[in-house]
């Protein structure tokens, strides 16, 4: 349905991670984490964030910082995601993820720093003996440039592995939906799944990058530590021969690099998009096509869902935060009513059923809603499952398994049509005429049986219920337990004893031509509880034939009918009764009151 609505630009200081089948997003003042569940859901974990300390406003030095609490805050965040996307695993401790960091360190300046050094004294150093040909500073500026190439191709070399792995691949998906969904709010689309995948996967912002601006950094100031280094003298040589020594000061500098690198970074994502800046950032994006994938719908979904938290609660300082296995009363409403009206129900509607539905799926009253703010993960879940039902055109009652009718919980099944509040009109004209009498009424086609419990219920008569459904009837004796109304199974009159002092009624009216045209809603519904025949007659013309023999003297027959059926009523059974026809509450024609003259 949805198409790109592009509104203004907006800039977002929103960054994110990806995770173990979800994504991280982290804005100014809070972070959130969406995971998709094994059972197909998405949980929710917010969080927020503490205010900016002083070193956040010092160049380089918020690199720094920046660059080390995400190192430790993704380690959490990704151990935090597995527990919820593999639970039957056993997740490590906290010292096993301290163990994890600092083998990733390790294995990191192994492969990036130490590795790149010893091919470069390999390759140059003892191939090419540059030494013999060059003056000392220029072989430390080839030497580190050549070390620098070295060590970005063993980083492009190593994504382009571990992308082929296949669970590294998925979370290189999520990149690319955390990618997405950014992009999207910030091109001032509607922030929907449809929009998020019209996306593009890369972005400036993106850590790839950060990683690829280190590499060319370094190089520069890896350098400058060698010629520096080179004027310290170490027996016959320097301390820039030592290549533990070197080793050692380029760790020492790796802070400055990291520093330097995300100002790099967060200066280019600043300027406008020209062909300077585009030059520059060329090499990132490209990086990129290694780090993100297109994503499913469905990733692209967790990321939407972790944008749209933080960007919530980001504007809104009163949003408390959710562990994972809670949901805001608030957000599941705002979910559940906007699927609704998408669907195509009108907002009263919609603001109707996303109540039904919450206090269905958390097991609590109406009234009860108000006062709760968090919804356990099982009730979201289910809440979830009943919108998925409902926008697929089944009724809310069919899944809720339920259905109001005159105050009373009336169960409902496929078997049964669902009552509808213009037959509250019938039921009350019926109870409003027996009054304290106490009279014999038949509840004829009486289906869930809600007609004849509200007459039962609110009269002292003697009440009687038929339908030629068994599975109708096997509905209504449910619905009647506790109440002396007794049920038949006939054709209409066919089986039925006795006579009565009131019939009542809810026949087939629709007319059969008319049927596919309905709501799907309604066409779901017993085909042989809504087709009243060619002109929706049908029914009636055999009630007519009929019901004079089963009213005792001064019985009366009350029918629900047509809006548009009046006139034809009056036709059928003018001639031997009296009709009078009562509208509804939206001033439709809705019940014909019929009293047999003499």
């Amino acid at each position: 349905m949805s198409q790109k609505k592009k509104g203004v630009k907006r800039r977002t200081r929103i960054g994110g991670q990806a995770l173990m089948e979800g994504v991280m997003m982290r804005g100014s003042a809070s972070m959130a984490m969406a995971v998709r569940a094994p059972d197909g859901s998405i949980m929710l974990e917010t969080e927020r964030l503490k205010g900016r300390k002083w070193y956040n406003k010092v160049p380089i030095v918020r690199g720094v910082v920046s660059f080390v609490s995400s190192l430790i805050g993704g380690m959490r965040t990704l151990m935090r995601s597995a527990e919820i996307s593999s639970p039957e695993e056993e997740t490590p401790g906290k010292g096993w993820m301290a163990f994890a960091v600092i083998l990733g360190v390790v294995l990191a300046v192994g492969l990036f720093i130490l590795l790149p050094g010893f091919l470069n004294d390999l390759i140059l150093g003892r191939l090419v003996k540059l030494g013999e040909h060059v003056g000392p500073k220029t072989k430390i500026l080839l030497e580190s440039l050549f070390e620098g190439v070295l060590r970005i191709l063993i980083f492009v070399l190593y994504l382009f592995i571990v992308s082929r792995m296949r669970d590294i691949r998925r979370t290189f998906m999520y990149h690319g939906a955390e990618h997405r969904t950014i992009n999207c709010y910030e091109k001032g689309y509607e922030m929907t799944v449809e929009n998020v995948q019209k996306c593009s996967t890369r972005h400036n912002r993106c850590g790839t990058t950060f990683l690829f601006f280190v590499m060319i950094v370094s190089i520069l100031v890896f350098a400058l530590v060698r010629w520096a280094l080179s004027y310290i003298p170490l027996g016959a040589g320097s301390w820039s021969d030592n290549r533990w020594i070197l080793t050692a000061a380029r760790l020492v500098m790796l802070p400055l690099v990291a520093g330097l690198s995300f100002e790099l970074l967060q200066g280019l994502a600043k300027l406008p998009d020209n062909g300077f800046t585009n030059i520059l950032r060329a090499p990132g994006l490209a990086l990129q096509r290694l780090t993100t994938y297109p994503p499913a719908d469905e990733m692209a979904e967790v990321a939407l869902k972790s944008f749209l938290a933080v960007l919530a609660m980001d504007e809104d300082p009163a949003i408390q935060p959710v562990r994972f296995g809670e949901h805001r009363i608030p957000d599941v409403r705002r979910e559940l009513r906007t699927g609704l009206v998408a669907y195509g129900l009108d907002e009263r509607e919609a603001d109707a059923e996303t109540d039904w539905i919450l206090c269905h799926a958390a097991t609590v009253r109406r009234n009860e809603l108000a006062s709760m703010r968090l919804l356990p993960h099982a009730a979201y879940g289910t809440a979830v499952q009943i919108l998925s039902r409902r926008i697929s055109g089944e009724p809310l009652d069919y899944i809720l398994g339920e259905s109001e009718f005159f105050g009373n919980k009336i169960k409902v099944t496929t078997s049964v049509l669902i009552p509808r509040m213009e037959t509250e009109v019938l039921a009350d004209e019926a109870i409003r005429r027996i009054g304290e009498r106490e009279l014999s009424v038949l509840d004829l086609c009486t289906g869930s049986g809600c007609i004849a419990l509200a007459v039962a219920k609110n009269t002292r008569a003697c009440v009687t219920a038929s339908d030629l459904s068994d599975s109708a009837l096997a509905v209504a004796r449910e619905n009647l337990a506790g109440t002396d109304v007794k049920t038949v199974q006939s054709d209409l009159f066919a089986s039925v004893e006795g006579t009565f002092d009131m019939i009542v009624s809810n026949p087939p009216y629709i007319r059969s031509a008319e049927i596919p045209a309905l709501a799907s809603e309604v066409r779901c519904q017993p085909a042989i509880a809504l087709d009243g025949g060619a002109d929706g007659m049908a029914i009636y013309r055999r009630i007519e034939s009929e019901y004079r023999e089963k009213l005792n003297e001064g019985g009366i027959l009350l029918m629900e009918i047509g809006h548009d059926q009046a006139e034809e009523i009056r036709n059928l059974f003018g001639a031997h009764a009296t009709v009078e026809i009562i509208k509804d509450l939206d001033g439709n024609n809705r019940v014909a009151v019929i009293v047999p003259k003499g």
